[in-house]
C-alpha cells in the first residue's frame, strides 16, 4: 500500500460507492472489506470500511454516520489523454445525481468532488506566449464539461 492514502467518510453507502468508482475506472479492484459485527453502530454486516484502487492510487473507505459531508476543498483530479475519456468519465460520474460544475469540476452522486481534465488544457495554458494562454483561460471559463475542440479554437485564433 502506498503512504499516503486518501481516507473517504461516507454516511454508509460506501459499499455502493465503491462498486460505483470500480465500474467507472477499468484498472481497479477491491483489496478488502471488514464489516460491521453485532452490537456496533451499525446493522451487523453492513461495510465498516474498505481499501480500493482506481488506476494507481488506493483509497480507503469508512461507513460512519452523518457526521461529516464532503466538500470542495478536496476534489480527485483526473489527468484524461483524450476528450473522449473526458466525455466517458463526465457522464458517468455525472449520472444518477452528479451536478456537473465550471471548469472541469463535478460531483458525482456521493457528493465527491472531481476535476475531469483533458491533457491539452494544460500544455495550451502553459504556451510561453500570454496571448494563447489568455484565450485558452477564457475558454475554460466559460465551459463545465471542458472541451479541447473550443480550447483549441481559442488557441490558434489570430
Amino acid at each position: 500500500m502506498q503512504k499516503i492514502t486518501p481516507f473517504l467518510w461516507f454516511d454508509d453507502n460506501a459499499e455502493d460507492a465503491i462498486n460505483f468508482y470500480t465500474s467507472i475506472f477499468e484498472d481497479s479492484e477491491v483489496f478488502n472489506i471488514s464489516r460491521y459485527p453485532e452490537g456496533a453502530p451499525m446493522p451487523a454486516g453492513t461495510l465498516m470500511s474498505a481499501t480500493f484502487r482506481l488506476e494507481d492510487q488506493a483509497f480507503m473507505v469508512l461507513n460512519a454516520g452523518p457526521q461529516f459531508k464532503f466538500t470542495e476543498a478536496i476534489s480527485f483530479y483526473v489527468n484524461c489523454e483524450t476528450q473522449a475519456e473526458v466525455d466517458d468519465l463526465w457522464a458517468k460520474l455525472t449520472a444518477d445525481g452528479g451536478e456537473e460544475a465550471p471548469c472541469g469540476w463535478l460531483k458525482d452522486k456521493f457528493g465527491l468532488s472531481w476535476q475531469i481534465i483533458p491533457k491539452a488544457l494544460g500544455e495550451m495554458l502553459a504556451d510561453p506566449d500570454p496571448a494563447k494562454a489568455g484565450r485558452v483561460m477564457q475558454a475554460m471559463l466559460q465551459m463545465h464539461k471542458i472541451e479541447v475542440s473550443k480550447l483549441k479554437a481559442a488557441y490558434d485564433q489570430a
